[in-house]
């Protein structure tokens, strides 16, 4: 967006001054790990699910442990069904055939979708992929890709996912958010390397865990912006919920330079 211009006349002085940029939009995105809306009652309820999203008022939420089509949850397409109860686009990644139909998890979003793209990253325990959503923010259209991840097991394959995802976006050349459950904490490896690779982990306003949701005592879900110049973060925070789902759901607003 090119600055506006103020011209004036000081002292019979012809001023032409910049108008300070403003950003090119704001974007409100959502992470929560529903385990399939198993909640710690033992109840799968997807529309408890939706009633803990639906207030963030998010533009963008990435969906961790779906299922579509599985025996334990009936059949259900779960990714389309949270579209449908928030009024959003849905779209499913799936990791791996399960139970008749499949396991993966999804992005749900309200704004225009120019792309999508489920990453296939280096197996472990279990296969595993990072869904990319690219959506387009404010009045300009500004490209921004928001990929919803899910690293799993142990800290050798969640490195190695780490690292797979990251060069896989080194080719994007506009901003970038991760976010998702990384089974991993602050400051270990994976994160340590994941900011070696130009990532910026952001900081939450008030409590940082997310894990477990009755009680949360490990920070474990993050966000994770790259270029950190393209982003002002106006706030982070977890959202206390303590029975839907084994994990606290994560807001995070922010303004696209």
């Amino acid at each position: 967006m090119s600055p506006r211009l103020i011209t004036g006349l000081v002292l019979g002085v012809l001023v032409v001054a910049a108008a300070p940029l403003e950003a090119q939009g704001t974007l409100r995105i959502a992470a929560y790990n529903v385990k399939h809306g198993l909640g710690l009652d033992s109840v799968i309820d997807l529309d408890r699910i939706a009633d803990v999203l639906r207030p963030l008022e998010a533009d963008v939420i990435t969906l961790q442990e779906i299922d579509s089509g599985t025996e334990r949850t009936d059949g259900v397409n779960q990714a389309a069904r949270l579209g449908e109860l928030l009024g959003m686009q849905a779209f499913f990644g799936d990791f791996m055939p399960y139970q008749g139909g499949e396991y993966g998890m999804a992005v749900l979003s309200r704004l225009p979708v120019a792309g999508v793209i489920n990453h296939r990253l280096p197996d472990g325990d279990e296969p595993r992929t990072g869904l990319e959503v690219e959506v387009r923010v404010g009045p300009e259209g500004r490209r921004v890709s928001v990929v919803g991840i899910h690293f799993y097991r142990t800290p050798e394959e969640r490195l190695a996912q780490a690292d797979a995802l990251s060069t896989l976006l080194d080719q994007r050349e506009h901003p970038v958010v991760l976010a998702g459950d990384f089974n991993s904490r602050r400051g270990d490896r994976i994160l340590r390397r994941l900011q070696a690779n130009d990532w910026f982990v952001v900081d939450k306003d008030g409590p940082s865990e997310t894990f477990p949701a009755d009680d949360p005592v490990r920070e474990i879900d993050f966000v994770m912006l790259r270029p950190v110049e393209s982003f002002e973060v106006v706030e982070h925070r977890v959202i206390e919920e303590p029975v839907a789902s084994d994990h606290v759901p994560l807001l995070i607003v922010l303004r696209i330079w």
